[in-house]
């Protein structure tokens, strides 16, 4: 899940000798001076998130290694967002490659197919009959399993209760959508005299949203057919309604620039100058984070389910994380065994404690139930995911949705603007990239 996050993270690395205590020891004694006697150095590629917002899991979980296998390094280098890919391609080209990798999972494919992954053993981690479904496909080809489920994510209505209460008299979100957009047209018009005010702020380009709404009313991007080849299905009747429904909000409700994309959209929330977002649930925090918003924020912004256009709630797209281990690796059987430490239940539970959604629906139930977390934990066994097709890092790399929308915006017809971004589609789609 590409998180940006508020304050820079800088590409650090830590060098840590293994040796300590923890737990982690395995049956049998044969077992345990194997391990003793495992040698080697283990780097691994872990993104920001870990770094900044659960740091004490990656300690508990390097004390854990470093006990099981005293003899035996492990170097861990963070990553951001914007610069692993280029830094993996490259890593992967030579011999230095790193033994475990993070990976966003609208990544893990590209790599599955051009063979830099090395299949694991589901059956040998925690939660495995329970893991989330959408991260599970991420990971799967043919059969075999590549990566394994780190945590998820899934889009929420995240909003300011205060215009809302004082709007409506509710703190609420409204239960539909077209009472939802009543309340939005009374909050616009209470704050008509704030120049660039969006009632709900939704980016021209935030090709996520517009899928949401193509899921919405029961289209797709894409669909795999009998002759075995995918093909694009944005010009079909069910996405173009959905795609014109999405039009048809940004036009009314985003008073700012229709090009700009929705990265910086939690600054907007907490500058206020929008009442309402559609975005992920960590969002929330940013916006009240001094550098980003309004610290007078943190009890105010709320987050619930996004109303969707047919009295359910909008269909999310579910993102997150994998972690992988690379086919170069000459210590792939050490880099498993910390995905294993890493993936445990108990390393999940560390993650759900900070209201970040677990990989399994067991250690999710619970977060149903809790406020902040509520409304994505519920979103996520519904949630919509991008084809798992060899091509499909090829279409997002070329922005070929997000150029959709922008050619619509500059007054492209909606049929005429996706038949063209099927074409593209169809001529990536298909081939690994």
């Amino acid at each position: 899940m590409k998180r940006q996050l508020t304050a820079a993270i800088g590409m650090t690395a830590l060098l840590a000798t293994v040796a300590g205590c923890g737990s982690g020891t395995p049956a049998g004694q044969d077992r345990a001076a194997s391990a003793s006697a495992a040698t080697g150095t283990v780097t691994v590629w872990l993104m920001g998130e870990a770094q900044t917002s659960w740091p004490e899991l990656v300690q508990q979980v390097n004390d854990e290694f470093a006990a099981k296998y005293p003899g035996a390094e492990l170097r861990l280098r963070y990553q951001t967002w914007k610069d692993k890919i280029g830094n993996l391609d490259a890593a992967l080209e030579g011999e230095r490659v790193p033994d475990v990798v993070e990976l966003g999972n609208t990544e893990t494919m590209k790599y599955i197919l051009n063979g830099s992954l090395a299949p694991v053993d589901r059956t040998t981690f925690d939660n495995n009959q329970t893991w989330i479904r959408g991260l599970v496909d991420t990971c799967t080809y043919q059969g075999k399993l590549y990566c394994v489920p780190y945590y998820a994510g899934a889009r929420v209505a995240l909003y300011n209760s205060a215009m809302f209460e004082e709007a409506t008299g509710s703190a609420g979100v409204p239960a539909t959508e077209d009472e939802l957009l009543a309340a939005l047209d009374r909050i616009q018009a209470k704050n008509r005299d704030k120049k660039g005010f969006s009632a709900l702020y939704l980016p021209g380009p935030y090709w996520y949203a517009a899928m949401s709404y193509v899921t919405a009313y029961g289209g797709s991007i894409a669909r795999f057919d009998s002759g075995g080849r995918w093909h694009g299905t944005l010009g079909e009747p069910e996405a173009q309604q959905g795609i014109s429904h999405f039009v048809d909000l940004v036009k009314k409700y985003n008073h700012g620039d229709l090009t700009v994309n929705e990265l910086d959209q939690a600054a907007v929330l907490g500058k206020h100058r929008t009442a309402m977002l559609y975005g992920n649930g960590w969002e929330a925090a940013a916006a009240s984070e001094p550098l980003s918003g309004d610290p007078k924020l943190k009890d105010v912004v709320k987050v619930a389910g996004m109303p969707g256009p047919n009295g359910k709630p909008l269909p999310s797209f579910i993102g997150g994380s994998d972690l992988a281990v690379t086919a170069k690796s000459q210590v792939q059987d050490l880099a498993k065994d910390w995905i294993r430490m890493f993936t445990s239940a108990k390393s999940q539970q560390v993650l759900a404690g900070k209201d970040t959604l677990p990989n399994n629906l067991t250690q999710l139930a619970p977060l149903k139930n809790k406020p902040a977390t509520a409304a994505a934990a519920n979103a996520v066994p519904d949630a919509w995911f991008t084809p798992v097709a060899p091509g499909w890092a090829a279409i997002e790399k070329q922005n070929v949705l997000v150029e959709m929308l922008n050619d619509i915006f500059k007054g492209t017809s909606v049929e005429a603007a996706t038949k063209a971004a099927d074409a593209r589609i169809n001529e990536l789609i298909n081939n690994p990239s």
